[in-house]
């Protein structure tokens, strides 16, 4: 009896750091991702079987996650940033290789992706080293933690992975931003990217990526190329109107129009099937858990806590803006996924983590509770 009790009273302490409210969004939205996931597979045993194992992992990351209180977080960041450094460099030369780019790491059965480490590392890492600083802070400062955010950005790039590089940087920047960065500083910094993106352009690309770009100018110019992609979601997403055609009925689906339609471009199958208003109600849960994420970063106890919970609340909603402005041609395509919604273990893993630590604000803030 006192066995049981104990192990009922250990479950509660490990359940009573989550945020319900955060929880329900999130289950909310995983629902309508493993919903959506088993039309866009084409009803795919395996992949669901495998989809369910991801999430089952990565329920447990949260759980774990959110135990973590912020001073063990932010003694360890260092440690973690300098390991995900380390096998960032070892993808590139014993990196496994898929659709072109080098971007794995194999150990046995078990493969993963470690750049998604550092969508974590990063935002650790720099909140971590403005957490004694004076802030705002100083231009020094400011110099410093650019560097921590450009060293695995160009790594990354170099796999050659734009999209995660691109999550990883805004994951650092918005600490940088939450910190307080002078607007002059700011102006400054868009000013020099965009005098940037010319040299990125020519030089920093690939002829693929490259082409990716001239192709969101004109899709029609490559039908059956480059623009391939672009032209089948956007009639995916038209062809489902207001109501949209329905669960497993849509067509871009089920007769194999559109490429990466369980990754990538799973937004575009969610769109045909649901319609706008439900593209609108996807939206808005998203926009209620960044919402909510942001409220317990607010209510964290420390600059450590703060800085960190608001860039992960900010990075999930460049996650969102990305992918969706991908799939429906307004910004290039750069291979980033639907989050929680597109099959992919690892994201999911880091994902869920994020969350993990952000519902661990609740209960690291004296007197707080879920509102």
């Amino acid at each position: 009896m006192d066995d049981s009790l104990g192990i009922f009273r250990h479950v509660w302490e490990v359940l009573s750091k989550l945020d319900l409210v955060l929880l329900i969004g999130l289950v909310i939205l995983l629902t309508l991702g493993g919903i959506t996931l088993h039309s866009a597979s084409g009803e795919d045993a395996l992949m669901m079987q495998r989809h369910f194992i991801h999430l089952a992992i990565a329920t447990v990351a949260m759980l774990v996650a959110a135990q973590l209180p912020s001073h063990i977080l932010s003694q360890w960041s260092i440690w973690v940033y300098c390991a995900g450094i380390a096998l960032l460099v070892l993808v590139l030369f014993q990196g496994s290789t898929g659709g072109g780019a080098q971007r794995w790491l194999e150990f046995g059965a078990f493969r993963f992706q470690p750049s998604e480490i550092m969508k974590l590392a990063v935002p650790m890492m720099v909140a971590s080293y403005f957490f004694n600083k004076t802030l705002p802070p100083k231009f020094l400062n400011i110099i410093v933690a650019g560097v921590l955010v450009l060293i695995p950005m160009l790594l990354i790039a170099r796999q050659p992975d734009l999209g995660t590089a691109l999550l990883v940087g805004s994951a650092g920047f918005f600490v940088i931003y939450f910190a307080g960065i002078a607007w002059k500083w700011l102006i400054l910094i868009f000013f020099a990217l965009a005098g940037a993106a010319p040299l990125l352009f020519y030089f920093g690309m690939e002829d693929y990526q490259r082409q990716r770009v001239l192709t969101l100018l004109d899709p029609s110019s490559d039908k059956l190329g480059s623009g391939y992609q672009i032209i089948q979601s956007t009639i995916a997403i038209g062809s489902g109107g207001i109501y949209g055609k329905g669960w497993l009925n849509g067509d871009q689906s089920r007769l194999d129009f559109l490429p990466e339609r369980h990754t990538d471009f799973i937004f575009a199958i969610f769109g045909e099937e649901f319609g706008l208003l439900g593209n609108l109600i996807l939206l808005g849960i998203y926009l209620f858990i960044i919402w909510r994420g942001l409220y317990l970063a607010a209510c964290g106890i420390d600059t450590f806590s703060r800085l960190l919970g608001g860039s992960l609340s900010l990075t999930f909603f460049v996650y969102l803006l990305v992918n969706a402005g991908m799939v429906s041609g307004i910004l290039p395509v750069v291979g980033v996924p639907l989050p929680l919604i597109s099959y992919g273990g690892t994201s999911m893993v880091t994902l869920m983590a994020a969350f993990g630590l952000l519902m661990g604000l609740k209960k690291r803030k004296i007197g707080y509770e879920a509102s």
